[in-house]
């Protein structure tokens, strides 16, 4: 399957499944190629038929994308190099979680989540500690006779019951012992503050993007670069407002970028922002142009709001 055939079965699925889906990122480089909302839960997904070509720098941006933008970073893909991805099993690749379309279809389309992750060594699974410890007191089994029955030493039982995952054999003789469900899902869409602590990318401090960083840093955002996303910066103004914002010529690959800028907002809930020599009209879509000149003039964050709300306004249909 092509990849391109892979991206539009992947989106088709998830808007069979209830979410609102963007355009489809077409530009290079790119972080991710599709984002999509469904209720509160909103992802920036990845599509990508073998799962090696997913490098640490795109895992880096789309952790921190996801931080910004409240959103969780999604690989769907095929296969490695060297096999198929199992259905029904979460991987991993530079923090972000990888799924099979199956999978994705299985947590989205019938909302039956994974179990199983794999990490060096093998499949596991997470243990439900709690569960694990009420159910060996109810049966009246020291640490020592469950660690009898599983082949296990004491102290592996106890790290079971303090959090510690089980391997998928584990925790099959768990549950079949206790003849009870012990096990809970993968956790894929929750936040992770901790990107946070990653240092944002310094490629792009060099003139092309400094009118608009200044801009929003002057009115009071906390501006966040990009590399590989089809904007060049994610702000937040302390009051759970995003903007997010490219600056360029006014060119036929400026246009869309600023369509799929708005896509993009239009699913996160963000505002867009084009700062450009010169600008053809108000908006493209959503994304309000901005002309270098009007910028240099703005130092107050209502200012800002007020104009690229009224741009996007005017725009006719």
């Amino acid at each position: 399957m092509s990849r391109s055939a892979l991206v539009g079965n992947v989106t088709a699925m998830l808007e069979d499944a209830g979410f609102l889906v963007s355009d489809r990122c077409s530009i290079r480089p790119k972080s991710f190629d599709v984002a999509a909302r469904r209720s509160e839960d909103v992802i920036l997904l990845k599509i990508l038929g073998n799962i090696d070509a997913f490098d640490g720098r795109t895992g880096a941006e789309m952790r921190r994308l996801g931080e910004y933008l409240g959103a969780a970073p999604l690989v769907i893909g095929l296969r490695t190099r060297d096999e198929e991805l199992d259905p029904g099993v979460v991987y991993f690749r530079h923090g972000v979680p990888v799924l099979s379309p199956d999978t994705a279809m299985d947590l989205f389309v019938e909302d039956v989540p994974p179990l199983i992750y794999a990490a060096p060594g093998g499949l596991y699974v997470n243990i439900d500690s709690e569960v694990l410890a009420d159910v060996r007191e109810r049966r009246d089994w020291s640490l020592g006779q469950l660690a009898q029955e599983l082949g296990v030493s004491r102290r592996t039982v106890s790290k079971y019951e303090d959090g510690m995952d089980a391997s998928v054999e584990v925790a099959a003789q768990l549950e079949e012992l206790f003849e009870a469900p012990l096990t809970s899902p993968v956790s894929l869409l929750d936040d992770d503050e901790s990107v946070r602590d990653i240092d944002d990318p310094e490629d792009l401090t060099d003139d092309p993007n400094a009118t608009i960083v200044a801009l929003l840093t002057r009115v009071g955002y906390e501006v966040h670069p990009t590399v590989r996303a089809p904007f060049k910066t994610v702000s937040e103004d302390g009051e759970y407002e995003q903007v997010l914002a490219g600056h360029s010529e006014f060119t036929e690959a400026a246009e869309k970028r600023a369509r799929i800028m708005s896509s993009v907002g239009r699913v996160t809930r963000t505002r867009s922002v084009y700062v450009v020599d010169r600008a053809p009209r108000d908006a493209v879509d959503d994304t309000a142009l901005l002309e270098e000149s009007e910028v240099a003039a703005i130092d107050e964050r209502e200012e800002f709001r007020d104009l690229v709300q009224d741009r996007v306004d005017r725009e006719p249909a």
